[in-house]
């Protein structure tokens, strides 16, 4: 067939009379000589149709982000090599939480990454590092809530100092570019506080997930073990990087640089001031019998009851039935229910100072993206001989 347009091509372009003087050698090699011609021509279109193809590809990939950090699939909107930045910018750092359905979809994106925070109570004798080992979301890290934590105290992982976080962080191989989702192995739990860690230290870019590991398997997502593996050892360098910092040596090279926020955590005498002063209405995430000093606390020499002024809203209030957070119009409720105004400073504290995290989680999903969290918590405050307790026996 190719040959047949090419002799009709002959016949348009070359003189009849000349055809004829031909011989059957130069008749043929002009033939040869347009074939030649004619694939060069085609392959030369093709390549540039194929070039031009890539290119609107690359400039039109549709992934953009609603408020609520649910991917949706809109018309082009970004070049790809700007696509690893486009993630985390786009998603909004207005709602502090997203879906296991939108993690699965964007597991593999350049600029996520993903950090196992479990942390359990010590009467729950389980070892969050061997659960990690056992069965993580592929690719997560370990961050230690009890590793990366001041060393200069005895109360459990305190907040620990600039340079220590950065450290330890940076020994992750976390980035400030990056953005984080973080969860733990109970739903919502010990995530809100490491998700409050980062905010404290500048870093906007972070999110908990949504119902944690057990949303996650829930949910029929792959899960991976790894009894040694490159995550694990991180976790050991970010540990001993830390340590390095609280002995006055240099730890490796810093890949995360800090911002401290000191208007998102409280110390002691901040909280004894405010029981006279009444600046922020104070919310304690302990249980009710807690509170009311009716049942011990769980670390001894620790007195029981609560400070004064402050109102009991326990955590599990934020969350529902599957261990994510409520939606925002029942969060109000549950706020409203024990007369905390919306329109007020709030502070947050617990027995050492994890669950109050979730109550700013819950408070930030409200749009008040200010809350302090008393980082001592009961621990501290039970623990002193003159701060004041009340009970409510």
């Amino acid at each position: 067939m190719l040959l047949c347009g090419i002799l009709i091509l002959l016949r348009h372009c070359v003189p009849l009379a000349l055809v004829k003087t031909l011989t059957s050698n130069t008749l043929i090699h002009l033939v040869i000589v347009f074939m030649v011609t004619w694939l060069s021509s085609y392959a030369v279109l093709l390549c540039y149709l194929q070039k031009r193809e890539f290119r609107v590809q690359a400039e039109s990939y549709p992934t953009t982000y609603k408020a609520s950090g649910q991917p949706s699939r809109l018309m082009a909107s970004a070049a790809i090599e700007t696509r690893s930045n486009f993630l985390t910018q786009s998603l909004s750092t207005n709602d502090p939480v997203v879906s296991v359905d939108w993690l699965h979809a964007n597991l593999r994106e350049p600029d996520l990454k993903v950090l196992d925070a479990s942390w359990y109570m010590p009467d729950e004798q389980r070892n969050p590092i061997q659960e990690y080992q056992v069965a993580h979301i592929p690719g997560a890290l370990f961050f230690d809530v009890d590793g990366i934590s001041d060393r200069t105290t005895k109360l459990p992982h305190m907040l620990p100092s600039e340079e220590g976080f950065a450290a330890a962080v940076s020994a992750l191989g976390i980035h400030n570019k990056d953005g984080l989702v973080v969860y733990d192995g109970k739903g919502i739990f010990s995530a809100a506080r490491v998700w409050w860690m980062f905010r404290i230290f500048g870093h906007d870019r972070v999110w908990v997930l949504d119902g944690g590991l057990p949303r996650w398997r829930a949910s029929g997502y792959d899960v991976e073990s790894s009894a040694s593996s490159d995550a694990i050892l991180k976790a050991s360098a970010a540990s001993e990087a830390i340590e390095k910092i609280y002995q006055g040596q240099t730890a490796g090279p810093l890949t995360f640089q800090t911002k401290f926020q000191p208007h998102l955590v409280w110390t002691l005498d901040q909280v004894r001031r405010n029981i006279e002063e009444k600046t922020h209405q104070h919310i304690d995430a302990r249980s009710k019998p807690r509170f009311d000093g009716a049942a011990p606390e769980p670390r001894k020499g620790i007195r029981s009851g609560h400070v004064p002024g402050s109102k009991c809203i326990p955590f599990p209030k934020m969350l529902d039935a599957s261990q994510t957070l409520l939606p925002a119009d029942e969060l109000k409720k549950r706020f409203n229910e024990e007369g905390i105004s919306l329109e007020r400073p709030v502070l947050t504290s617990c027995g050492t100072g994890v669950t109050a995290c979730i109550l700013a989680l819950g408070l930030h999903r409200l749009g008040k993206t200010d809350v302090p969290v008393y980082d001592g918590s009961w621990t501290e405050w039970g623990a002193e001989s003159d701060t004041p307790v009340d009970t409510s026996s």
